[in-house]
């Protein structure tokens, strides 16, 4: 079969490889991890789960990137708080070619997440004090939990603002400090026509 279209006839066919490219495109969470039905109950219990994930599938993290290839490293495992309290422990390990904001060119960034992020049933009454304390970081759940998302949420709050490189300049700068003018040669053809 040919993975073409022919100009003038109705029909075209695809290969197997077009078909699922297509499956894929059409179907958006195709590719999506494992969903946890009870987290509060995986917490518990002190399950773990642990994966790769392609960066081509955080597609919330297309505009910010150069690069799409390669992988993420990931763990989510169950804990117990000192109160009983469920705990979930997210570490993401792995490179992203970020665009500078300055360049747009390729920035390297080294994913380093460690997050302990503690489970309340989804519109439980938190306390003020409990609200305000920076040592916690709390994550409401209704029903079950899609385990890319909660990696996605955690890259995109890990990212730096406005990543740049360290010795980038700004456009329209040279770089001996003078200012670039852009149409300094079109000086030369003033007068000059005919």
């Amino acid at each position: 079969m040919y993975d073409l279209y022919r100009p003038g006839s109705k029909h075209f066919a695809l290969t197997w490889q077009a078909k699922n490219n297509n499956i894929a495109r059409f179907c958006r969470h195709s590719y999506r991890l494992k969903r946890i039905n009870n987290p509060i109950a995986f917490a518990r219990d002190l399950r773990v789960l642990a994966g790769q994930l392609e960066v081509v599938q955080l597609e919330r993290l297309h505009d910010l990137l150069t690069d799409v290839s390669g992988a993420l490293d990931w763990r989510l495992a169950g804990e117990r708080g000192r109160r009983g309290e469920p705990l979930l422990r997210l570490t993401v390990e792995g490179g992203l070619l970020l665009a500078c904001q300055r360049c747009l060119g390729a920035v390297p960034f080294d994913l380093d997440i460690d997050s302990l992020l503690e489970l309340v049933p989804a519109g439980a009454e938190l306390s003020q004090e409990e609200l305000e304390d920076d040592s916690r970081d709390f994550l409401p759940v209704a029903h079950d939990l899609d385990v890319a998302e909660l990696v996605e949420d955690e890259i995109l709050l890990a990212l730096p603002v406005a990543p740049r490189h360290e010795k980038c300049g700004l456009p329209g700068v040279a770089d001996d400090g003078g200012r670039i003018h852009p149409f300094a040669a079109l000086a030369g053809f003033k007068g000059k026509l005919n």
